[in-house]
């Protein structure tokens, strides 16, 4: 079918909106006609890194328009949210962790289904597609049934694209892999969205939130959802700041930076037998912590996608969500479709929390 999708033509410059042709959803496949998407770090970040043509675009939220013979659990009509993909049969799929799927990086960033084949059709080429399971900067979208979470009939979906992957990633960071308990010292560095996720999550524990960050506005927001103290790192000594705010150390932290030398400072803070989750998809590639500070029985440990099975743990947020105590749709500044590059420039600019495109 015929569908409106912004195309990456390898010059440098933003999507252009384009008519692609995309193939048919498959016997374990479904059709998705998107109503929000969110941008991510992530869409930023490989928009140079892909070859072209590409599609892009992974936090995506819809209604199902079509479903193959072997997908159960949603119909047409049904509003989903889409997330990564996973290839359900190995020993980590198995065993409930999803975002560790053996596969992952094939199934995610490989640009092609398992088989090698292409969703989107250029004009006769095919397209770098299925990105995180998705490629939703588009009207419409194929994805593996695995791909889907259905939401609740009365649910507005302009907000919650982003709970596929950001806020996904900062919650789980906490609620899934740190689980702090009411009265926890839990440090977030990096207040973009994923770490106003973390704060959010964080204080939905009963946790003592402390946010870093180097800006005033961000961290103005992150006491507004819940920190109980922030610190800017690029006006005070971080150190100094964390050990006075946190005497004993901090119980366990988030990096959202990807930031080495904030990574290293975080696991430093940790008391001992503290944790820090890393989510941050930074200018780092490489991190130097001392010895010393991990001997102390302090952990490190790396998160993808929250380590979320997406099925269960999406559900949880819309419950928190609806409650008032994770308000999402506070973070989001809307754009039309046909703006995504106005929408792309103000992510780059760190001028919104979180972009989200509208059909």
């Amino acid at each position: 079918m015929r569908v409106t999708a912004a195309v990456l033509d390898g010059s440098g410059s933003d999507p252009v909106l384009t008519e692609v042709e995309l193939d048919s959803p498959r016997a374990d496949e479904v059709l998705v006609r998107l109503t929000s998407v969110g941008i991510c770090g992530t869409d930023l970040h490989f928009a140079t890194e892909v070859p072209a043509p590409a599609v892009l675009g992974h936090e995506g939220a819809g209604v199902v328009e079509q479903v193959g013979d072997q997908v159960t659990h949603v119909a047409p009509g049904d509003k989903v949210l889409l997330h990564f993909s996973w290839c359900g049969h190995c020993d980590h799929c198995m065993s409930g962790a999803p975002s560790y799927c053996r596969s992952f990086d094939a199934l995610n960033f490989g640009g092609r289904r398992a088989d090698g084949s292409s969703t989107i059709d250029v004009a006769g080429t095919p397209a770098y597609a299925s990105f995180l399971g998705q490629s939703s900067f588009a009207t419409h979208a194929v994805v593996s049934g695995r791909s889907v979470v259905r939401l609740p009939d009365d649910l507005d979906l302009d907000p919650i694209g982003p709970l596929g992957c950001g806020l996904m990633t900062g919650a789980g960071a906490v609620l899934n892999v740190l689980r702090p308990t009411a009265g926890d010292v839990v440090g977030v560095f990096g207040t973009g969205p994923v770490g106003l996720a973390a704060v959010m999550a964080a204080a939905t524990a009963g946790a003592r939130v402390i946010a870093v960050d180097v800006n005033d506005a961000r961290l103005e927001t992150a006491r507004a959802l819940g920190a109980a103290a922030t610190v800017n790192s690029a006006s005070s000594d971080l150190v100094a700041a964390l050990a006075d705010l946190a005497p004993n150390g901090l119980d366990s932290a988030v990096d959202a930076t990807g930031r080495a030398d904030v990574v290293a400072a975080a696991a430093q803070a940790l008391h001992t037998r503290g944790t820090l989750a890393v989510c941050g998809v930074g200018p780092s590639p490489a991190v130097e912590i001392e010895w010393r500070t991990l001997l102390n029985g302090r952990t490190v440990t790396g998160v993808i996608s929250g380590s979320a099975v997406p099925a269960t743990f999406v559900p949880r947020l819309i419950d928190l969500y609806r409650s008032g105590s994770f308000p999402i749709d506070t973070l989001a500044s809307y754009f039309p479709f046909e703006r995504i590059g106005d929408a792309l420039a103000a992510a780059r600019r760190g001028e919104v929390v979180k972009a989200v495109l509208t059909f």
